[in-house]
């Protein structure tokens, strides 16, 4: 989950798929869209969105139908909707930037839904503080979000890349790297966080808390899509948060859902609990859009955009951190304004905080 690695979508075929995703002619013609979604904790409503027929009740009211595809790989569900094989796609704030809007696909952020709170962290074997991993090899997903907490933590006490050696490692390989006796940093998220943690010896020294909506997952949907047929962000944002308000209702209807979002995601209902937990979720529209609107987006984007920058992740022809522009709610942009493929959107969620969907 949650994996950047190179924008993989080149030539010819990339080339004929935007024009078809984002032809206006073809987009206002469109009634069926697809959306896909990947195993994480704050995207397991869209899963039981989909299965419980929430999001088949809200497609029906704006006269559209809305399937959602479960993509088990998450960078291939980034790189398909790139390519114009789906409509929308869950991902990152860090990837939302550097592989769609990077690639050249106006997107749009249509649901601002959680941040990590403590779900990405940094573990060390034998040491007591972050310090501590001065020298050390750290293994972690190279160019994902667990890249960018790391530089971050580093900043905290004055450090940099340059005092540690990154060694690239799948997310899959991270915990049974961890319990090597060779391997003694790792950076990463849950639910192999949680596994990591249980090494002899293992201490977390930094997490994702630290840097409080920094790490944001997102709803992304191409932007000339979504101009042309805003149904889908009524129909979209009307389900999810139908979805959240069974998560927060305390009686057997909300036990029910929280139950089925963690047998999908592979644990229990306390496991998926403890994830929720670390997890901040915007449960309500009216938390959304504050958070959409406020200055800390657009502080937190910028410390993601220049990472990203530094790492030559917005592509061979960025010379400087301006060169993809991103917009937010009330007209600021940053970067170039002539290029924005990154847009903040915070009227849907208005809307559905005003009961008007």
């Amino acid at each position: 989950m949650r994996t950047l690695f190179k924008r993989a979508i080149v030539g010819l075929t990339l080339a004929l798929a935007l024009v078809a995703a984002q032809s206006p002619a073809v987009a206002a013609e469109k009634k069926s869209f697809r959306i896909a979604w990947s195993i994480y904790a704050g995207w397991m409503p869209w899963g039981y969105a989909s299965d419980s027929g929430i999001m088949k009740k809200w497609a029906d009211k704006y006269g559209i139908s809305v399937e959602i595809v479960q993509i088990n790989d998450y960078v291939e569900s980034i790189n398909q909707y790139t390519a114009g094989a789906f409509d929308g796609c869950v991902m990152t704030n860090m990837d939302a930037l550097t592989i769609p809007a990077a690639g050249g696909v106006d997107s749009t952020a249509l649901i601002s839904g959680d941040y990590s709170d403590g779900n990405d962290g940094v573990v060390l074997k034998g040491g007591k503080s972050l310090k501590d991993i001065k020298g050390q090899n750290v293994n972690l997903v190279e160019l994902s979000v667990s890249h960018y907490l790391l530089a971050r933590a580093l900043d905290t006490v004055g450090m940099s890349e340059r005092d540690v050696r990154v060694v690239n490692t799948a997310d899959a390989d991270i915990v049974s790297a961890f319990v090597s006796p060779d391997v003694t940093a790792t950076v990463t998220w849950n639910p192999q966080l949680s596994e990591v943690r249980k090494a002899e010896g293992a201490a977390m020294v930094f997490d994702s808390s630290k840097v409080p909506g920094e790490i944001i997952d997102l709803m992304v949907v191409n932007t000339d899509t979504l101009k042309q047929n805003p149904n889908l962000g009524k129909a979209l944002v009307g389900a999810w948060y139908e979805t959240l308000a069974l998560m927060k209702d305390g009686g057997p209807k909300g036990t029910e859902a929280l139950t089925a979002m963690a047998t999908a995601s592979g644990t229990d209902l306390e496991g998926y609990k403890s994830q929720l937990a670390t997890t901040k979720m915007f449960y309500t529209p009216a938390e959304a859009v504050a958070f959409a609107t406020s200055p800390e987006l657009v502080k937190g984007m910028d410390l993601v955009r220049t990472f990203s920058f530094d790492h030559g992740l917005l592509g061979e022809g960025a010379r400087t951190v301006d060169a993809v522009g991103i917009a937010f709610p009330g007209g600021t942009v940053l970067g170039d304004a002539g290029n924005v493929k990154l847009r903040f959107d915070a009227e849907t969620m208005k809307m559905a905080a005003e009961g008007k969907l």
